[in-house]
Parts: C-alpha cells; structure tokens; sequence
C-alpha cells in the first residue's frame, strides 16, 4: 500500500469515468458523480424523507407560482426562478428517493422543460424571451434558464436522455445569436422593472452549463460564449462586491470558475479576496454566515443580524464548484460549516416550513413585522407560504448536499470530501471497475467513520480521506491495522492499494472543544468538531397561521437565554464537559434529540432582552460584570437550536469588566 499525504489529488486531463475539463480548460482534479451514484443513509436519509412529506414534496398544493398555468408547463404566466428553485432540487429529490409520486411530477416537469424549445433555441416561458421596459429596451432575461439547467444536466447525468445535449447546443446557439442590446444588458433608466437585470448581476452563474457541454463536445464557441457571458457580469457594487446577499454568495465564486478558462490563478485569489473581505466585516457570527438580512448594512454587523435560507444553499453550491475545481478542501469545510451548523434550523423539524432569515443570535422567532432587518414584514416566523424565494430554493440543500459527499479523482480515485452515512457505488482504477462503499458514522456529532468496501474483483485505486481544518488528530486504520501517517488539518489522506471486498477502513476525529473569540465585541463560541453550539432555549411552539394542514409557527423562549459564559484559567475550554446522550435519532436536528451536549458555567446578564422591534439586543461588549449567581447552562449543536444564542459575553470581575444595562445610544461628536 502506498500512504501520503496530499494537499489536493493530481488535476489530470479529461476523464473517460467521470468527464472533467478538457483543453484549453485547466485540467479539474474532481468531478462530480452522477445523480444517484451516492445514496443517503442514517440521519441525512431521513432529511430527504422529511422533504417529500413535508413542503417541497407538495409544493405543487402550496405555491401558487407552481400552478399549472405557470409559463415553464406551457402556460400563459411568468416561468420565472421560483418554479426553476424548487425544480433543481426537486427533481434530485424524486431521483434520490425513488418516490412514485414525486418521480411522477419530475417526469411530467422535465418533459414539459425539454419539449418548450422553439426553433430558434429558445426554451421556457416566452414570457421572458422578449420583455419590454417601459422605456422602449428589450431584454431576453436568461436568468431563470442558468437555474433550470442545473436539473436539466442532472436529468442527463441520471438517465443519458439523448435529447439533452441537442437541446442544450441549440439554446446555447441562440444565446450566442443574441444582439448585444438583448444579451444580459445593464438597464436602462425608466426600464420600470428590475427582474430581467438579475441576470446581469449573475451571469456568471451560466459558466458551469457551458463548461459542462463545451468537456462532452468539445466545441469551441461555447468558450467563446462563456467569455462573452463573463466580460457581461456587472462590476462589482461596492468595495463588498455586492451589498445583496444571495447576489454575494454566487457572485464570490464566479472569478475562481473562470480561471478554469483564463487559466491565470489570479482569477481563484480574487474570489478569495471578495470572501475573506465580506466575511471579515460582516460575518462576525460562527461557521461562515453574515448579517445581512437581504442586504449588508452600515453598523449591522452583531450576530443578531439574520442570514437568508437562500444564501446558505447558493453558498453550498458555489463551495461544491470551487471544491471540484481547485480540489481544495478548505471548501468542503466552508459547506459543512453552513450546512451541518445553520441549514437545519432554517426549517421546523418536520421539514414543512421554512423561515426566511436565520441568525446566530436569535433567541424569539414571532410573527412580527418590526424587526431590526433590511426588509420589513414577517422574516423570522415559520411558513410554508410566504418565503417566496427561499420557499422554492430549499429544495436544493439536501439533495446536493448528498450528492457531493463523494467526489471521483481524477487519478481514478475516489474521494471522501464529506462525511456523512452514505452508500457510493463508483468507477475506479485503471480498468473502471465498479465499486461500492458504505460510509457508518454519525458525524458531525461524532468523529469516528467505518468505510466498508465492496467489490467484485479485487481493484488498485486510490482513496483519498479529507482531514477537515478543525481537526488536530486524524487517526485511521485498515482491517484493523493502524495506517503510520499523521495529515495535517487541511488536507487529505491518500490511500492507494489493491482494495478487496470486506476491506475495512476506520477513521477516528478527534473532536475538541475549543472556543472562537470574536474580536469585535470579545464575545466566544464554543466549538466542537464541525458544530458551534449555542444555549439551550427552551421553545413554547404557537400557532400564526396557516391550515391545519400546513399551519405557520412562532417559536418563543420558555427560559432564560440572557448569559454570559464564566471562563477561567490559561485553558478555558478544559471548563466544559461534553455529555453524549447516545444513539442519534432519525431527525437529530432537534431541541429535544440534540445527541451531544456541553455543560457551561455561566451567569445571567438582565440588561440583556429583547427590544420593542422584537428583535435581540446587540451583544454586550466584554468582558462583562453581573452579579447574578453562577449557573450550570446546555449548550447544544446550531443545527438542533431553533431558539439561538451562539455569541455569548465572557464574564469577568476585574477592572475591564462592565455591567450590562442595556443598548446606549451611541455617541455622536459635533463640530462647530
């Protein structure tokens, strides 16, 4: 067997398994297996069950942009992004689970998507083919085909459809065929309208498709149009690049996806400077999500500031793009933190309604219209009704989540890029033979993972492990037999042998508790493994509106939240214990099910509440003074924790320490 350790698997020319780029694109070190070759199981399996009882399985019942009459079936209505939202994950989603009824509705959808193509390319809604401003320009708005494409190359990947490779050169050939004054233009004044300019916005989000065609056929205009489409992506809106946040979360990546074409590494930094910039201002709240409740604001940068459900899944994406691309692994910990830390609590934990905004601090989730958030109007209150974009885009997480637990190398290997009970069945080696590997873990909760190989013959190939950046102790062992290698955080374990089936190979994380401090305010997190936890609120669940079928939800606390943490000694951490509670419940995400638990000591700080607008006030700058007695707390995982509060005070009885009465108002010097 031969053991190293890698930074990232060798970006090999294009791959007959597994298409990747092929010149003059840079040779990408992954590519992404088709739909279905991973599987769900354990806590992620039941996720998928969850979506096709609850909202996005029965979609079609409670939104009316999905009603039949909507442009993409065929009708006379816009077929704008949100039937396009929920079909990308939908269709994973029927795919994935094999439900009939689902299955039934993904076929009659993506029948209707292929069979709306005119003779000149076009397809979808004619709504938008040719949409008039108010002021005379005419705009074809190309948006809403970047999203649906996604489900269309996943229809391809699933079933070889022969239709969708014509289909998509001859839309591509109309794109190309488009005057300038009609290809994703930057508006006009009087236009009257805003949604045909989204696409300006994003247009980049069009090079994944062209570059997926372009590596099948090999023809070279379609470079041609995803140079065109990227020189047509508007500047940047300030020194944030985008001050909307889902505009941010795509928009970061779209630098980095071309350098596969530019082929200058210049184009990756610049994706990493517009997140590390955005992020070192704004996201001053635990694993990768910023204030911005719709839009980043001046000041608004306390962990009370919510972050859109749409943004964690466009966030997701981009990672899986920028991770196949780069092969990097530092984008598989960006996803897991989203995913694992602030997706789950995004939705109830019957998966059959959604809010539009979550935040690390967020310690009420009523249905008032007040709150210190760039919009107004409900934000925070579960709905299966009025989250118009994030009620349809939802429906991406899990499915893809699943999808790129396991990426395929291009050396014939295979790669373990996430970690998550699954089954992989994939080509590898030199010859591609089939093989099948069972992930048994409960990850993110634990760190220990039992790969288990079958094959039918035995087969050389390498299998590469990701150490995740939080981890200090990579520990593993094959059929029992402790493997001599100690990987650094950051990079991965490769393991190349002649695998035979029974073959076992043990993973074992070490997950320590540690706490971030966040240099703002002095306030900690407390992190273990790939979670950040946050006080154990106690819900008081009630009613709002709704059916009684699908009704919406305010959740309000039942105790107290208001606490600082009382941390001493050179270790701080060493002062909380992890209380495993046992085996992990089907739907783990919960107040109820959290499987692991920290105990803390902490004290409460009564000037800290919630303010007329409903929403929290900003944390106290430490350290913190409060009289109140010590108290033993529960900590539990982000994702379980509805009821939230993650950026907690230290307290302290020294000189620097402060009582906390409350929000002041600022101060404000005049000059005469």
């Amino acid at each position: 067997m031969y053991v190293s350790v890698v930074r990232r698997p060798e970006p090999l020319p294009a791959d007959a398994r597994y298409t990747t780029n092929r010149p003059p694109l840079l040779p990408s070190p992954l590519a992404k297996l088709p739909l279905g070759a991973v599987q769900p199981l354990g806590w992620l399996a039941r996720q998928l069950e969850l979506m096709a009882e609850g909202m996005t399985g029965h979609l079609e019942e409670l939104s009316p942009f999905l009603a039949p009459e909507n442009g993409w079936l065929g009708g006379d209505r816009e077929g704008w992004e949100e039937q396009a939202y929920w079909f990308r994950g939908f269709y994973d989603l029927a795919a994935l689970t094999g439900d009939a009824r689902l299955s039934a509705i993904a076929d009659r959808w993506i029948e209707a998507v292929l069979g709306s193509q005119d003779a000149d390319g076009y397809f979808g809604a004619r709504y938008h083919k040719a949409v008039a401003g108010q002021n005379g320009q005419v705009v074809c708005d190309l948006w809403p085909h970047m999203i649906m494409l996604d489900a269309v190359i996943h229809h391809h990947e699933r079933t070889g459809d022969p239709r969708v490779i014509p289909f998509l050169s001859r839309f591509f050939a109309f794109c190309r065929d488009l005057p300038d004054e009609r290809f994703v233009p930057e508006p006009r004044p009087g236009f009257g309208g805003w949604k045909p300019f989204v696409q300006w916005a994003r247009a980049g989000d069009m090079l994944p498709h062209l570059y997926w065609l372009y590596n099948r056929t090999g023809e070279g205009w379609l470079l041609d149009l995803a140079r065109r489409f990227y020189q047509r992506i508007a500047p940047p809106v300030s020194e944030w690049l985008s001050d909307h946040i889902v505009d941010f979360t795509q928009r970061f990546q779209y630098a980095g996806t071309y350098m596969a074409q530019a082929g200058d590494p210049w184009y990756l930094a610049r994706s990493e400077y517009w997140y590390a910039q955005h992020l070192g201002t704004w996201g001053q709240q635990p694993r990768g999500i910023f204030g911005a409740d719709e839009r980043i604001r001046s000041g608004k940068v306390d962990p009370r500031q919510g972050f859109e459900t749409c943004g964690m899944v466009e966030f997701a994406k981009s990672f899986y793009l920028l991770g196949r691309l780069t092969g990097d692994p530092l984008y598989a910990d960006r996803c897991e933190d989203v995913m694992l830390n602030h997706f789950p609590s995004a939705s109830t934990p019957d998966l059959k309604a959604l809010h539009y905004l979550t935040a690390a601090n967020q310690p009420q989730l009523d249905a008032g219209e007040q709150h210190d958030f760039y919009n107004r109007g409900r934000q925070v209150s579960y709905s299966p009704h009025i989250y118009r974009c994030c009620q349809h885009n939802v429906a991406m997480g899990w499915p893809w989540y699943v999808q790129n637990l396991w990426q395929a190398a291009a050396d014939g290997g295979l790669v373990a890029w996430m970690y998550a009970a699954s089954r992989v069945a994939a080509q590898v080696g030199a010859s591609g033979e089939t093989v099948v590997i069972e992930s048994r873990t409960d990850y993110p909760f634990r760190g220990g993972v039992e790969l288990a190989i079958e094959a039918a013959r035995p087969v050389t190939f390498p299998l590469y492990l990701r150490v995740p950046r939080w981890c200090r102790g990579f520990h593993v062992r094959l059929n029992g037999e402790r493997v001599a290698a100690e990987p650094a955080p950051g990079t991965y374990l490769r393991l190349e042998r002649e695998w035979r089936a029974g073959d076992r190979v043990a993973l074992e994380m070490d997950m320590a508790v540690s706490l971030t401090r966040w240099p703002r305010n002095g306030s900690v997190t407390v992190d273990r493994g790939p979670l950040s936890y946050s006080v154990r609120i106690g819900e008081r669940w009630q009613r709002c509106g709704g059916t009684d079928e699908w009704p919406e939800w305010e959740v309000y606390p039942a105790t107290p939240w208001n606490y600082g943490l009382c941390l001493e000694g050179a270790d701080p951490a060493a002062g909380l214990a992890v209380v495993d509670r046992g085996e992990v419940a089907a739907q783990p995400w919960t107040l109820e099910d959290a499987p692991i638990e920290i105990r803390a000591t902490a004290k409460r700080l009564p000037g800290w509440r919630i303010l007329e607008n409903q929403t929290v006030d900003e944390v106290p700058v430490g350290p913190a003074r409060s009289d109140e007695p010590e108290e033993e707390i529960t900590l539990i995982p982000l994702g379980c924790a509805r009821l939230r509060m993650s950026c907690l005070p230290v307290i302290a009885d020294g000189l620097e320490a402060q009582p906390w009465e409350g929000s002041r108002p600022r101060n404000h010097f005049a000059y005469d």
